[in-house]
């Protein structure tokens, strides 16, 4: 019987998966695992037996994870958890408690310093807005956390009654309070990534690689950052590489 092995990236909202063949990831496939049928839906993508295994990457809710895992289990798949670590293979963080870095940012790096085209700038629009530089040595600088647009749109509206209006369309310059939020709340997430991308080019003396990813990648899309590459898979990739080292 061949032992079939998942990797899993549980985020906030979404759940992304893939297969591993050989060390390297499968097809991806993302569900948001919010909604009524997630159950339903998690059961029947998967074609499973007793002994598969499932490498779990987890930046949810402690409640939600335990939900997916006793899930996973009672499809007869043992989940692993992985966790951020200070090294592997040539990627060293910055961090010195590496348990504070998000194991979704340390696999995104860890697949970057797989790559040839360091150095690089790794940019995830999620729940939050995080930037990573990286050498191309694999030494992690360090990087940036940063609210979404969502997030600055409700502290507005949480903290000043008149600006708790309904979401507007951003746009350069607005007319009205509702689109002035929006456009600001989108101005504000791209001036993140611009900053953070001259400051990354001023301190390496050359301009990095972008890579881009997350739910909202369309967002990062619009900065003012040339030769940016969108990289929807760069966290199972880093987890396909971590099953490998931790599997060798």
């Amino acid at each position: 019987m061949t032992i079939k092995r998942w990797l899993l990236d549980l985020g906030n909202t979404r759940l992304k998966m893939a297969p591993l063949h050989k060390g390297a990831r499968g097809e991806l496939t993302a569900m948001p695992h919010g909604d009524d049928d997630f159950e339903v839906a998690l059961r029947a993508h998967f074609d499973a037996h007793d002994g598969d295994e499932a490498w779990l990457a987890s930046v949810a809710p402690p409640d939600t994870t335990s939900h997916l895992r006793a899930l996973m289990q009672d499809l007869g798949i043992e989940v692993q958890r992985v966790h951020s670590r200070a090294s592997m293979g040539r990627l060293k963080i910055a961090y010195a408690e590496p348990a504070r870095l998000g194991v979704d940012r340390f696999l995104a790096l860890l697949a970057a310093s797989e790559r040839d085209d360091g150095p690089w700038l790794l940019a995830s629009a999620g729940s939050a807005l995080t930037l990573d530089l990286l050498g191309k040595d694999g030494v992690h600088v360090g990087g940036l956390i940063a609210p979404m647009p969502a997030q600055m749109r409700s502290a507005l509206a949480t903290r000043f009654a008149q600006l708790d209006v309904p979401e507007g369309k951003a746009q350069d310059f607005a007319c009205d309070t509702a689109d002035a939020i929006a456009s600001g709340a989108r101005a504000a997430a791209l001036g993140v990534l611009e900053h953070g991308w001259n400051r990354a080019r001023e301190k390496l003396g050359c301009e990095p690689t972008v890579l881009v990813s997350g739910g909202s990648v369309d967002l990062l899309l619009q900065a003012e950052v040339p030769g940016m590459q969108a990289t929807p898979s760069l966290v199972l990739d880093g987890l396909a590489r971590y099953v490998k080292e931790a599997t060798a």
